[in-house]
């Protein structure tokens, strides 16, 4: 059996085709104004001829390989139809027909993740005037689709201040009462148990103490030992050591109080002057040892034998 091409090519069928379109009336051309045409049915007609070829070439557009310049004009001639689409929609109105622009809704504006555009014109190439398909991923027209990253404005310290209320110091947490019945029982408890060990470092610490005074040492066995090692794992060692200390000091001031009222001189004393001549003599003794030699120091002595000097 022939395939259908070579039965379309077949003599037969071609005389049979040809024999049916010259009974056929010459095709008509969609009038170029909308006005131009008196009839209704016509106009329903040429509107669904103009939706065909809209959702031919949407379907068409959706192709990425066909290239940048194919693309942009898909795209304007999408839009140009839609334009001639709402121009035979208005006079089929004017002749009495269906209203389409109110039971179909118009195509809303969509990004490339499918949200919807809230302005009505991104493009800026005149009102209504829209991008389908694999246009809306052409260089340009992405960047009409992409949200500019919200900006988050710094509150001012007047705003800051102006939400303070007294709620946030605190001041209503206590209103309703269950804070206060809640914290009453155990910052009781807590307060007993402060006062309490206060009591008990301050009992351990006055036994310590004594057992420092009387000379005792920590370390030692016994009631007073146990006491000054608790102290010192209270922390407070340092305190003891310094009264230490300071009991020391007093002791070893009236000591030396008790020595100096004693202390009473039975030989004469040499004052300053004294003094400074017998550093001035030894001072001249070391230097005649240094430079001058035994046999003149020998004849020295002699001279002041004769003369009878003593100095």
């Amino acid at each position: 059996m022939a395939r259908n091409e070579e039965k379309a090519q077949s003599m037969l069928n071609r005389f049979i085709t040809m024999k049916q379109e010259e009974k056929r009336k010459p095709r008509e051309r969609r009038p170029y104004l909308a006005s131009e045409c008196r009839d209704l049915a016509d106009a329903e007609r040429w509107r669904s001829e103009i939706l065909r070829e809209i959702g031919a070439k949407v379907a068409e557009i959706q192709n990425e390989g066909l290239g940048e310049h194919r693309l942009r004009d898909l795209n304007d001639e999408i839009n140009k139809l839609l334009r001639e689409r709402g121009h035979w929609e208005r006079r089929i109105v004017e002749l009495g027909g269906r209203d389409y622009s109110r039971s179909s809704n118009a195509p809303l504006m969509t990004d490339l993740d499918g949200n919807i555009v809230a302005v009505p014109n991104p493009s800026g190439r005149g009102p209504g005037y829209r991008y389908f398909g694999a246009a809306r991923k052409l260089p340009g027209v992405r960047e009409l689709f992409d949200k500019p990253p919200e900006m988050r404005k710094r509150r001012t310290r007047y705003e800051i201040h102006k939400r303070i209320n007294a709620g946030y110091y605190g001041y209503y947490d206590d209103e309703d009462g269950v804070l206060e019945r809640l914290e009453g029982p155990a910052e009781k408890r807590m307060r007993e148990e402060i006062v309490s060990e206060w009591h008990r470092v301050e009992r351990v610490r006055r036994e310590a103490m004594k057992g420092v005074m009387s000379g005792e040492v920590a370390a030692a066995g016994g009631r007073s030992g146990e006491a000054a090692r608790e102290v010192l794992f209270e922390g407070v060692e340092e305190e003891v050591e310094e009264e230490r200390k300071r009991e020391e000091e007093k002791r070893e001031r009236e000591k030396g109080e008790e020595v100096g009222r004693e202390f009473v001189a039975h030989v004469p004393l040499p004052d300053e002057k004294e003094i400074e001549r017998m550093v001035l003599e030894r001072k001249k003794k070391e230097l005649l040892s240094k430079y001058a030699s035994d046999s003149l120091l020998v004849e020295q002595e002699e001279a002041k034998e004769m003369l009878n000097v003593r100095r």
